[in-house]
Order: structure tokens, then sequence, then C-alpha cells
């Protein structure tokens, strides 16, 4: 090694490192006056920005749009935020609210990303965040201003891998008349694996207005058929817990329902189950358990619901319904319920318990019933508004009253001419044979026949009996096996001899009319020789014929 030449290599590396730090150091000074500049552009920008913005969408969706703020900058990525977003369509899709309502409408967004995505494509988003969100879906005939909302088009794509929405409503509007817009808000709705022509995935939290709770539900929706948005596919689970039912006026109890829904936008099949184990109507008060399985079939475009079946269990007790529940012109007063009900086996102490104040409940046995049900829509007291017609049969009925039944079972005694002496031992209750056509509204219960029937007695009334056991009032006709002179001993029959044809009719031993009227605790028997039947009413096509 020549003297000397081992200190000039150090040297040169010395400068060249020297020379590297200098090129370096100018360099991040170049990047922190690019990112400081391009900060300020940004800043400076912005209204520049947000009018371009605004052009663009609007020249996208050939429609009106307004943003009321965008802000932009950067600090670990790019940031943007933007307030009011609104973009309207060729016509107004909801004319139910007053001025012309956007298709889309969100209060707030907001999202950040790698300043590296901006040179991507396309950009990626991993998550936008929205607040307000408002989809004005259009009635079907005005549908196709909705694909503008689906197109591609520009030179700059964005992909988004989730989307987080807060306190979201979809409107769907309907051109039926006489039906108002169906509105669902959503507290929180989470979707992702967002892209053209795939399912949306979503889990959102709906908040239901009566009876009021949270539904959680997760599922699939789409992808969205633009022709024929009613054939758009749907599938998922729901669950629906702690419902105040108190928030209807007339019922309570707090209900929790389960189940799982598929089909179409137009055909949504759903099955489930509700149990309400406290479940009470406001004009007894008992509280009963109510368990339900249904099957039902929602028209998610107009919200109307076909049940088909529903079985219920109320205590010991089962029954059927199939129905429809529509959506009245006012979303204030609800929907409008029409049930047709089916009991062949039921307990009628177990109805009783539900929908009548007295307890015990009056009558105990098995009751065979076919109905219709009518809810009709209001603000009232649920008992105000049920309505029933419809037929039933207690083969062998036993009054929990003393005092009705021992009536009842002296009169079954002495109208087949037998008399009971001290010594005897009490015989056995008889049951009684109720059969009858019946109507319920404004909570008294109105029978157009009512046909009664114990050993050795008939009897035929008409009459009405009040939910809240306070108003009893049957009239009608009795029919005895014995005659009246057989039905007593002593002095009194052979008074009662010379009078017996008089009640001698239509083959019975005796025919008197006869009133069963006061209350619950005190019922009244007695002959009513003073009451006069009414005419029935007339049909519309007899009163017509008439004038």
């Amino acid at each position: 090694m020549e003297p000397g030449r081992g200190q000039v290599v150090p040297i040169r590396l010395r400068r060249r490192w020297r020379k590297w730090r200098w090129i370096g150091g100018i360099l991040l000074l170049f990047l922190a006056v690019v990112v400081a500049c391009i900060r300020i552009v940004i800043v400076r920008a912005q209204p520049i920005l947000r009018t371009r913005v605004i052009e663009t969408l609007a020249a996208r969706f050939k429609s009106r749009v307004e943003l009321a703020e965008l802000h932009v900058w950067v600090a670990n990525g790019l940031h943007v935020e933007g307030k009011g977003l609104q973009i309207y369509g060729v016509t107004d899709p909801n004319p139910w609210e007053s001025g012309v309502q956007p298709l889309l409408e969100i209060g707030e967004f907001r999202f950040q990303t790698a300043l590296g995505n901006l040179f991507r494509e396309p950009m990626n988003v991993d998550t936008i965040y929205v607040s307000g969100l408002i989809m004005n879906i259009p009635p079907k005939s005005d549908r196709q201003q909705m694909s503008n909302l689906r197109k591609r088009g520009g030179k700059m794509s964005i992909t988004v891998d989730r989307f987080v929405c807060a306190d979201t409503k979809l409107i769907i509007n309907t051109d039926k008349p006489g039906k108002p817009p169906l509105e669902f808000d959503i507290s929180d709705l989470r979707m992702k694996d967002i892209g053209p022509g795939q399912p949306l995935r979503f889990d959102a939290t709906l908040i239901n207005p009566k009876p009021v709770g949270n539904i959680q539900s997760t599922g699939a929706f789409g992808p969205l058929n633009e022709v024929s948005p009613r054939d758009s596919a749907v599938t998922g689970d729901y669950t629906f817990t702690h419902a105040d039912l108190g928030t209807i006026a007339g019922i309570g109890g707090i209900l929790s329902s389960t189940g799982q829904y598929a089909g179409t936008l137009g055909r949504i099949e759903v099955e489930g189950q509700t149990d309400t184990p406290d479940f009470r109507v406001a004009v007894s008060g008992h509280r009963v358990p109510l368990h339900t399985d249904f099957h039902a079939i929602v028209d998610g475009t107009d919200g109307d619901t076909y049940l088909d079946p529903v079985r219920a269990r109320v205590l010991h007790s089962s029954f059927t319904a199939s129905g429809k529940i529509v959506r009245m012109k006012d979303p204030q007063h609800g929907h409008d319920i029409e049930l047709n009900v089916v009991l062949e086996r039921a307990s009628i102490e177990d109805l009783l318990e539900l929908g009548v104040k007295t307890d015990p409940p009056i009558m105990t046995g098995v009751v065979a019933m076919k109905t219709r049900l009518s809810l009709e829509p209001g603000p009232a007291d649920v008992a105000n508004r049920l309505k029933l017609v419809g037929g039933f049969h207690i083969p062998e009925a036993f009054f929990t009253n003393e005092k009705l039944q021992g009536r009842i079972d002296s009169l079954s005694m002495r109208s087949q001419g037998k008399h009971k002496s001290g010594d005897e031992p009490s015989l056995p209750s008889v049951r009684s044979d109720l059969q009858g056509k019946f109507r319920l509204n404004q909570g008294v219960l109105s029978f157009s026949s009512l046909h009664f029937q114990v050993p050795g007695t008939h009897a035929d009334m008409t009459g009405e009996y009040s939910l809240d056991g306070n108003t009893f009032d049957f009239h009608g006709l009795l029919k005895l096996d014995a005659k009246l002179s057989q039905m007593t001993t002593g002095w009194k029959s052979i008074l009662l001899k010379p009078v017996d044809p008089f009640f001698h009719k239509d083959g019975a031993g005796t025919e008197v009319p006869f009133k069963v009227t006061g209350t619950r605790s005190e019922p009244h028997f007695g002959l009513d020789f003073g009451h006069k039947e009414e005419p029935p009413p007339k049909s519309q096509g007899e009163a017509g014929k008439s004038r």
C-alpha cells in the first residue's frame, strides 16, 4: 500500500455522504413545502372544489344538486367532510310532502383515505360515514330516474368497502290512490360488499313506531332490478325485543319476536313467532301469556301484510287466524286489520279471562267458534275499535256464579216435573248447552240468536252482555217439558192446572216469555209478558223495495 492512500478513501466517502445528506435534506424540505402548498391550495381551492363537485354531480345525474358545505384537508391522509348534499330527480318523488323532495339527501358525510389511493384507479375508500340519509324511492311509473344514480361515467371512479349510516330513512312512494308512502326509520345501518351487480349485505336497526321498539335485522338485498324493483331479491332474519304494547291504546304487555324472511320486495315471505308473557286488554286488565307462530306475506312496496296462517295460544287455548293488515291513508291511524278466526276446541274461561273484567270468569267449558275479526284504524282504545261477527257452540257450560248456576239447576229439575225433598242429597250441577250468533261492537256483545238448553228446558233468546260484566239484558221464550202445574206441589199445583192449556204450545209442556237482567253478580230472572220483540233490521235490498 502506498503511503497516504488509506487516508484518501475515507475523505472521499465523507465528501459523498455530506453530498447525499444535503440532497436528502433538500428533498425533505421540498416535500414539506409541497405538502404545505397542497394544504394551502386545498384550503384556498375548497370553494372552487365545492362548485366543481356540484357541477359534476349535476351533469352526472342530469338533475339539480345542492351541497351546503365541503371541507378537504391533508393530515395522515386525505380527509373529506361535507354537509347538506341533495340530489333531485326529474319529478317530485313524494307528493305527500310539501315542496319538491330530493331523491337522495345526506345530512353529513365524511371519509379519509391514504394519499397513495389518489393515484390508484379506481380510488379506494375503506369506510364512508353518513348521518341523516334519506332516500325517496319514486312511484313505479317514475322509477326510471333512479337508474341515473347507478350509471357509471367520468374519468374518476371510487370504490367503497363499507357504508356506516346513522338516522337513515327509506321512503318508498306509490302511485296507488289513497296510499301514503311506506317509511322505514333506521337508526343504525351498516352496508358492505358494495359493488355493481352484487347483493347489498346489511346490518340494520329499525325503529318500530307501534309497538315502540327496535328491530335488529341482518341480510342481503338485491341486486336491484331497475326495470321492476318489486322483483328485487331480499333475505335475512330479524329480532324484535322488549316491544311495549302499552303504546297501543287498549292493550299492554312486553312483546318479543324472532323470525326469518325471504323473497322479493313485492312479496316477502316471513316465518316467525311472538311471545308476550303478560299480554292484557285494558277492558279486563287480566295478564295472560300469549304466543303466536305465523306465516305472512308482506308487500314491501306498500306495507300491506297477508297472514296465512297465524297459530296463537292464550293460556291453554289455541286458535288459528288468516287475513290481511292494510295500511291506511293517514299513517297516524295505523292499519285496518281483517281476520277470519277459528277456534276448534278452546276453553271459554280462557277467552273470558282475556276479554272480560269479571273474575273468576262467569263460565267454564269447551267452545268451538268461527268469527270475523275487524280492528278499525284510529287512536281509540282497542276494545272500542274491535268488532266481531260470528257464531259459537259450548256443549257443556258451567256457570261459576253459584246463584246463577243454582237457579239453572232448580229450573232443570222443575222443568222435568221433579221435586227435591229436604232429606235428598244434592244432585250434581247440570251442564248447559249454549250456541248462538253474536256481534261485538263498542265493548258490548249482542246476540241475534242464542239457544240455551239444559235437561227439561229449551230457551231461545236475544240480548246484550257488556264485557265489563255490568249489564245483562236477555229476552226470549222458555220451553219446558213439564206443565206449569207439574213444576210445583201441593195446593199451588192444583191452582195451576186450569191454566196449563194456555201455556201448552208447540208440543212443549209449557212455553212462557222470560228475561234475564241485572249484572253478573246480581242476575234477575222473571217472566216477560210485557216485552215486545223488535223486528229484525231490513237489508239494503229490502229497504230499497219498500221505498
